[in-house]
């Protein structure tokens, strides 16, 4: 696989700091590109069945959108995302308070310090098709206990990326990052939403939340309910229903799903299919868990190339231990330390 590197200037964020945005293609169509701002996951191109290339992954174009964007877009979200009740957790009996920017809850960490508002250090090798990023997070960063050395490496696949996560960590920690990007297989320029995008998710269960998007607690099986996409279904099926669960994410899906299989095991947990250009997305992931969100509180933001990005104009397929799990006594939970690193990885592949 012949695989090509470039380098690029993308702008500078608020403070005056240069933003880098490095670009890996391959002959086959195949590419991404990404920042080391954020970690973040900028643009990530698939032909289509007729060969035609297009970005898939909806985003800015300079370091200033992803400075002021609230929308999390391609994001590296750590050390924690997803929701954390009540903004607080313990560890062996200590209890560790975390930044209110949720309501009362803490989602992804910090909305303003977080992983994804930081510039990582880089290394590139293009012979392996990789950019590794690295950042250290000192013990009480943003409430979360643990001096962190953090890398996450982007590998160009033949198909797709590749998104791996290694963390050490010198005491017992929480650690559970993702990747947020949002997903339009019909392309990120089309304009179309993704009602018809076919989703399926190899998950027998999901967890219902409450106030809060908060989760109950409960594990409920998705047989016979508007959550089960185990046989595959497009998002525009159920995804206006008047189901409670529906209702309180905004109007649509915004919730984790309980992955079949074992955790530390890679394996296929969903696909996604647009009819129209032929795409389809496999995602592969070691993780017991993943949040599917398809757009809910997407409300015109501009975009790439001045787009207005509207509700449900794309989906999320967040990779994670389930929300809230540090608070949760029947979920597994994200402890790390100097006994267990913290090694995960997640695919994105297209066909």
């Amino acid at each position: 696989m012949e695989i090509r590197l470039t380098e690029s200037d993308f702008g500078s964020t608020s403070d005056g700091r240069k933003c880098r945005a490095f670009t890996l293609e391959n002959n086959e169509g195949y590419g991404f590109t990404v920042l080391d701002f954020g970690a973040t996951l900028q643009s990530l191109k698939a032909p289509d069945s007729y060969g035609k290339v297009e970005d898939v992954v909806l985003g800015f174009d300079d370091a200033a959108g992803y400075e002021k964007g609230t929308n999390y877009f391609g994001a590296t979200v750590g050390p924690s995302a997803n929701r954390i009740a009540n903004a607080k957790f313990s560890i062996d009996g200590t209890e560790y308070k975390l930044k209110e920017d949720d309501g009362p809850n803490n989602l992804h960490s910090d909305d303003v310090k977080g992983f994804h508002k930081r510039y990582w250090d880089v290394e590139t090798d293009q012979e392996k098709g990789t950019v590794c990023f690295h950042l250290k997070s000192d013990d009480m960063d943003m409430g979360f206990p643990g001096n962190k050395d953090v890398t996450v490496v982007y590998t160009l696949l033949e198909k797709g990326v590749s998104i791996k996560y290694h963390v050490t960590c010198d005491r017992k920690a929480v650690i559970n990052m993702t990747n947020h990007s949002y997903f339009n297989l019909a392309g990120e320029a089309s304009g179309r939403n993704v009602d018809s995008h076919r989703v399926k998710l190899n998950a027998s269960a999901f967890t219902p939340v409450g106030e809060g998007s908060i989760p109950t607690g409960e594990l409920r099986k998705v047989a016979g309910t508007v959550f089960d996409f185990t046989g595959s279904r497009t998002v525009g099926q159920d995804v206006n229903k008047d189901d409670p669960q529906l209702m309180i994410v905004g109007g649509g899906y915004d919730h984790n799903f309980c992955l079949d299989g074992e955790t530390g095991v890679m394996r296929e947990v969903a696909v996604v299919s647009e009819a129209v250009t032929g795409r389809v997305m496999k995602v592969m992931t070691d993780l017991p868990g993943i949040q599917f969100y398809t757009g809910n509180y997407l409300d015109g933001v501009s975009g790439k190339g001045g787009r207005s990005y509207e509700r449900r104009g794309a989906l999320c397929l967040e990779t994670q231990y389930y929300p809230d799990s540090v608070n949760q006594d029947n979920f597994e939970k994200p402890y790390f330390g100097p006994d267990k690193p913290y090694d995960t990885e997640t695919r994105y592949i297209f066909g």
